[in-house]
């Protein structure tokens, strides 16, 4: 062996020192592969497909079934949820009624007052003077101050529109009512019949479109989804809010939308199918209280039905009849007639006659003039019991809006300006304050168009003032600053009212004219108050469309430079304005476009109310 060359150690083992087997290189024509970089080749994505093509071919629908007949429309109430086909002519109206089984007694349920009462009922209606279009004296009574200020009010309208007035109306009505005696109807048959969507069938075969509220709460929303997609099992749901279905119902893009419900009002401004959310208003008032009201004003003149109770259900049906076939706004409709009404107890039926005179058009005015409501009584009437172990750490979401703040300006208490001390160290507040109480009257007399626009409702006084005295003399025109006419309150302390509570408390024509304020300048006011659409069902009630267009063209004029005549859009024909949001909401189920606002039960299981508000741009 060579010298220098290492002897080579032998491997008595045998073994290899690894098993890994190192693979061939690929030839270059394998190196392009699309192998697993398509959806289509994952086994997931390939059943997903094999099982909707299976339940598309098996729900296949027949030729001769009509568009729409899968989806059902849902509109809850404050007093009816109106539920039907997208392809039916009218929804089915159900009562909002929970009905639970109780063991045991049950107390007697109590009426929740909602309306001022007078404080003596025995005393009646007085007579007035000789003078037809002066109302009595008010007594010291609170409620009929209250009520001789709506009176005035209607007075000095007939006096406009040159109407007469029937002297002592009142005392004839009441005579009558006082004397007049029921008459028993026998062998009546007065039977309700529930008429039924349709025949039992799987709810997973339909789809929902719900209308919820324009000023709506997460938890009301999050928990009808829960109900209809999870409890109830429905296919897919899509929600929609009422003005912007009222719109499409009316075949309209931009209006101001006010829905006059049973329990409140909403208003609020669409503007090419998006309602604005800073011109959204709910009012504490609605229907219910034309009714009780009503009711008020008739046994001031001696209502001929005197056991009645506004807790029983058929009790308040007399009302409510009552209320369609006598209320008007109109007055030329004025006049002491003679009405007669059933009231159908259980078992027994009885007629009654009835006269009155002005109640018929005082009792819808309480919309214009909301001075008689007790709204302190209607908010702890139907407050949630609290309780001590229970903690509620949720804040309601969309608090108030920028018309909710425009309407409680007046209320909110200003912060003091700092005042600089005079030379001797002494700040003279005193001779400031007298300063400016006598430049303040004399700066709103000069009827300077620099004058910012404020409409607000004082309880005391029988006409809300239509105009506040400027801050500073610096103040910017309204015209050449339309946006920064009205800044809204931004400051992120709380608020020191409840402003959505003093908000829901202005009258009807006022909150419409703040809507359209919040939506934008003097451009957007003539806009939307020249597109006023009314809806439910306070709208049926004769004159409300020119006694709206009277009181706010009365508000609009004045503020608003080249203000045109307001106009109230009437509904489609032979439409009833109660179901008006619901049609609607079927002609948006019908719609090839809807199919991107579905959510499916999968979808709501997975997302939950992120995967409704990725369908709904309003959430």
């Amino acid at each position: 062996m060579p010298r220098g060359v290492p002897n080579t150690k032998r491997d008595d083992t045998g073994m290899r020192y690894t098993t890994f087997h190192v693979p061939l290189a690929l030839p270059p024509k394998q190196g392009a592969s699309t192998y697993l970089k398509y959806d289509s080749q994952f086994l997931w994505t390939r059943n997903a497909i094999r099982k909707r093509e299976t339940q598309a071919d098996e729900a296949a629908p027949p030729q001769d079934q009509r568009r729409g007949s899968q989806v059902i429309v849902i509109h809850p109430g404050s007093r009816n949820i109106r539920i039907g086909r997208a392809c039916d002519v009218n929804p089915v109206s159900v009562p909002t009624i929970i009905a639970r089984k109780c063991k045991g007694l049950v107390a007697e349920p109590v009426f929740a007052e909602g309306i001022c009462r007078p404080q003596d009922p025995s005393l009646g209606a007085k007579a007035s003077n000789g003078d037809e279009h002066t109302t009595a004296e008010p007594a010291e009574d609170p409620f009929e101050k209250k009520l001789a200020a709506i009176s005035v009010s209607l007075r000095d309208r007939m006096r406009f529109y040159k109407l007469r007035v029937t002297p002592n109306a009142a005392t004839i009505a009441s005579q009558f009512n006082e004397q007049f005696k029921p008459e028993v109807i026998a062998d009546h048959n007065d039977l309700l019949q529930v008429e039924w969507l349709d025949k039992a069938n799987q709810e997973d075969n339909y789809s929902v479109v719900l209308v919820i509220p324009d000023f709506y709460e997460r938890a009301y929303v999050r928990d009808w989804v829960n109900l209809l997609l999870v409890s109830m099992g429905f296919k897919q749901l899509c929600a929609q809010q009422e003005s912007l279905a009222a719109t499409y119902g009316a075949g309209i893009s931009n209006a101001c939308v006010v829905d006059i419900g049973a329990a409140t009002t909403s208003v609020a401004c669409v503007d090419e199918g998006l309602v604005i959310p800073d011109s959204r208003m709910l009012l504490n008032i609605g229907g219910n209280d034309v009714t009780e009201f009503l009711l008020v004003l008739l046994e001031r003149i001696n209502f001929p039905y005197r056991d009645i109770n506004l807790v029983r259900s058929y009790d308040w049906q007399v009302m409510e009849d009552l209320k369609i076939r006598l209320c008007t706004l109109a007055e030329g409709d004025v006049a002491l007639n003679l009405y007669d009404f059933t009231v159908r107890r259980p078992g027994r039926a009885e007629k009654y006659g009835l006269r009155a005179y002005d109640e018929i058009i005082l009792a819808p005015m309480c919309l214009f003039e909301p001075r008689v409501i007790e709204f302190d009584k209607k908010r702890a009437a139907f407050s949630r019991p609290s309780s001590s172990q229970v903690v509620d750490e949720i804040l309601p979401t969309d608090r108030y809006t920028r018309a909710m703040l425009i309407s409680t300006e007046h209320l909110m208490a200003e912060a003091p300006a700092p005042v600089e001390p005079a030379a001797n160290g002494v700040v003279n507040d005193q001779a400031e304050k007298t300063e400016k109480r006598e430049n303040g009257p004399a700066s709103l007399a000069d009827g300077s168009t620099d004058t910012p626009m404020e409409i607000v409702d004082v309880e005391d006084e029988s006409k809300p003032p239509l105009a506040t005295p400027p801050a500073s003399a610096e103040t910017p025109n309204a015209s050449s600053q339309p946006q920064d006419v009205h800044p809204p309150s931004t400051n992120p302390a709380v608020p020191p009212i409840d402003v959505c509570f003093e908000a829901s408390k202005l009258p009807l024509d006022v909150a419409i004219f703040n809507s359209a304020r919040a939506a934008g300048g003097d451009e957007k006011i003539r806009k939307y108050l020249q597109a006023v659409l009314i809806i439910g069902g306070s709208a049926l009630i004769p004159g409300m469309n020119h006694a709206l267009e009277s009181r706010l063209q009365a508000i609009a004029t004045p503020l608003v430079p080249n203000m045109e005549k307001v106009q109230i859009i009437p509904p489609p024909k032979d439409v009833d304005p109660r179901v008006l949001a619901w049609k609607g909401a079927a002609v948006l189920g019908k719609m090839d476009g809807v199919s991107d606002l579905w959510i499916t039960a999968a979808d709501w299981d997975i997302l939950g109310i992120r995967g409704l508000k990725e369908r709904c741009f309003y959430l």
